[in-house]
């Protein structure tokens, strides 16, 4: 009975703290790519085209951990999810 209850408890904090994880790693990504579109415009004094010319130099994926797919938009030049 008490284990029960603990289980009852504990599954849906840890399902929480997974959605906050992935939320997170998102949010992290995004940063990352967006200091990375600057790094790219002071080394070739323009910006890229899209995510894809950041890729190998000077990031290694171009999408969250959690597997939603970013894009760049050329006219803000802001990292946003797709």
């Amino acid at each position: 009975m008490i284990i029960s209850i603990l289980l009852l408890v504990a599954i849906p904090n840890m399902t929480n703290n997974n959605d906050i994880a992935s939320q997170r790693g998102c949010e992290a990504t995004i940063d990352l790519l967006q200091a990375q579109v600057g790094a790219y415009y002071v080394e070739k004094k323009e910006y890229p085209k899209s995510l894809e010319d950041l890729k190998g130099k000077y990031v290694d994926t171009i999408v969250c951990p959690n597997g939603t797919e970013l894009t760049l938009n050329t006219v803000t030049r802001a990292v946003e999810v797709k």
